[in-house]
């Protein structure tokens, strides 16, 4: 899969969230946006990753920026994980990979050692006019919201 690089314009998506609505990149044009692909609601990476981007929002928010997590999940399990870790931006689900496709945040990766088909942990970053200002790839849950904030010198 064709990965996303700077300059490029961000495929718009429209995705179901998990409080039963709808998260729409072109909706929040005129702010940078956070886009962040992880594999699956409630493990354990997973939900280090979402509390940190939960535990920075204010902050991250503070500079202009929206976050917005996506995943395969089912809308059903992230309202569960939603409910269970106190999240306050949208997660959208996309179980047939057609946005993590075409932000190339899916395809082959390896896990534990084997190679297998899949979420590649990816964070874009998507300015104002829609058009990518940072596209980072297989990058670790713990200590990558740490690194965001630095990478977009946030205080």
């Amino acid at each position: 899969m064709p990965r996303l690089a700077v300059g490029d314009l961000a495929p718009d998506f429209t995705l179901p969230t998990a409080d039963g609505g709808t998260v729409t990149l072109s909706d929040l044009r005129g702010r940078r946006v956070i886009v962040y692909f992880y594999p699956a609601a409630m493990t354990p990476g997973c939900t280090t990753q979402a509390c940190d981007f939960r535990d920075n929002l204010a902050s991250l928010q503070g500079a202009g920026f929206a976050v917005v997590g996506v995943s395969p999940d089912p809308v059903d399990k992230l309202a569960e994980f939603v409910a269970q870790e106190h999240l306050t931006f949208p997660l959208g689900s996309d179980p047939e990979h057609a946005v993590l496709e075409e932000w190339g945040a899916w395809g082959e990766k390896l896990n534990y050692g084997k190679t297998v088909v899949g979420v590649i942990r990816s964070t874009v970053v998507v300015d104002a006019e829609g058009r990518v200002e940072l596209a980072q790839y297989n990058v670790k849950a713990t200590g990558h919201v740490a690194k965001l904030r630095r990478d977009l010198k946030v205080a």
